[in-house]
């Protein structure tokens, strides 16, 4: 990743500011970078909740608190301002823009109907010169609001000013998947589907919707989870190597293999399946059925739970299947990439056929771990499975401390490009179709349990 010395000055705008995700996840990241860098940047908050500049930067400075001593926070409080405004209004958002003292980075910590309003709001206004655009997921709808948004965007600014934020590119372990994959001779010799049987990424996670009911139930599973994050991690898992890591280049070869994948056999019916969790305990903590949950309309039929099988075909992977899988409410927390090689033949004289070897990468631990047959420690003549495990320290910054350094650095490297995008809906437009049809079951499963039987 190039990255420039010393940026230019920034004025982060973040509109939608009142909402969960800038308290929990976007300040307390940027409080991350600017703890670690030297970066002149003023943060501006806007959104339609009434909040004073004093009750602004105390929030800046608690999110400070969350990751280091929250004095560091002091030099960027005095420009710091929040400003009561409907930021889909042009002639509004023309004051939002005048408020930014430097090159404006526009953070739409929004959904992604109000995103497409404020880009059309904007087009009615000269950006400044620069001005870079930042935009959570999920990008659009569907494949055909993603085109449209796309095309609107680029009527504002290049796309190289345009950050679609995927906070999972900017996870240490995510991005160490290339490190271990290209650096190492002994991995890549064995990364491809003469070898390897089958790939599973799974994200499991022990929470319920903790208040995000009104966005949530309008997703669910596959869109918050597998239509972005997990298909970017497939990305990574099964691109060729790069021949320089930079934008263009790390970003051509990930688009590459999201146009190469489509639905296992092309049967969204056969090769998905979705679950919502009821009732249940979750180590100590009794969570309600999901349609009971606040915010929740059980006539959507949101799942909490999605599992679809895929196939990249390429050269290097086809045949082999890709199992996406992310669940809330379930009871074990799972956050890796198992890949599974392919089983040796049975060696005459040793009791037992040899367990196929596997190799797993956690995406939160940082750890991997090698799943290897040896002899038996009693009985030479016996094979056991033993596991060799690496630990790797996280990353300084937090995921999205990480993506918000490409940002103010102007480094695209990290964002998702707009064919990313659109490639991402097209893969699971087929398997959102196939739901809405009702033609695959929605099954249930208690909360902390670890699914449906029979997944």
């Amino acid at each position: 990743m190039t990255k420039r010395n010393v940026p230019e000055s920034v004025s982060i705008l973040i509109l939608g500011a009142g909402g969960d995700l800038t308290k929990r996840l976007l300040l307390p990241g940027l409080a991350s970078l600017l703890s670690a860098h030297d970066y002149d940047v003023q943060v501006l908050g806007a959104a339609q909740e009434e909040r004073t500049d004093e009750q602004w930067r105390q929030l800046i400075r608690d999110s400070f608190g969350q990751v280091t001593d929250p004095q560091n926070a002091d030099r960027y409080l005095e420009s710091a301002r929040y400003i009561t405004a409907d930021v889909t209004d042009p002639e509004q958002l023309r004051l939002l823009i005048q408020a930014c003292d430097h090159t404006p980075i526009i953070y739409f910590a929004l959904p992604p109907a109000v995103t497409a309003r404020v880009c059309a709001a904007l087009r009615q206004l000269d950006l400044p010169a620069g001005t870079r655009l930042a935009l959570e997921k999920p990008f659009g709808t569907d494949l055909t609001s993603a085109r449209a948004l796309n095309r609107l965007i680029a009527q504002l600014v290049p796309e190289e000013q345009v950050f679609r934020i995927d906070h999972f590119l900017g996870m240490s372990m995510v991005l160490n998947i290339l490190g271990l994959r290209f650096a190492n001779q002994f991995f890549e010799s064995v990364w491809n589907g003469r070898r390897i049987e089958r790939i599973e990424i799974v994200y499991d996670e022990l929470l319920g919707l903790e208040g995000r009911g009104g966005y949530y139930d309008r997703a669910g599973a596959l869109i918050d989870m597998l239509q972005s994050h997990l298909l970017e991690v497939l990305a990574l898992i099964a691109m060729e190597q790069p021949p320089r890591l930079n934008e263009v280049e790390l970003r051509s070869n990930a688009a590459q293999i999201l146009r190469a994948t489509h639905v296992w056999g092309d049967d969204p019916a056969a090769s998905s399946h979705r679950a919502r969790y009821t009732a249940g305990k979750v180590g100590d903590r009794s969570l309600p059925s999901y349609t009971d949950e606040p915010g929740v309309d059980p006539a959507l039929k949101t799942e909490t739970l999605a599992q679809v099988t895929l196939e990249v075909d390429t050269a290097r992977w086809r045949g082999v299947p890709f199992v996406l899988r992310s669940g809330k409410a379930i009871g074990n927390y799972t956050t890796q990439v198992r890949v599974r090689l392919r089983p040796v033949p049975e060696i005459p004289g040793f009791g037992g056929a040899p367990a196929p070897d596997s190799i797993m990468l956690d995406l939160k631990s940082g750890a991997v771990e090698l799943g290897l047959t040896m002899n038996g420690s009693g009985d030479p003549f016996t094979l056991e499975r033993s596991t060799l495990v690496a630990k790797k320290e996280l990353g300084d910054l937090l995921p999205y401390g990480q993506v918000l350094q490409g940002i103010v650095e102007g480094d695209p490297l990290l964002s998702v490009r707009a064919d990313m995008a659109e490639e991402c809906w097209r893969i699971f437009d087929p398997v959102i179709s196939a739901w809405r049809k009702d033609e695959v079951p929605l099954e249930e499963y208690p909360a902390g349990s670890l699914g449906p039987k029979g997944w």
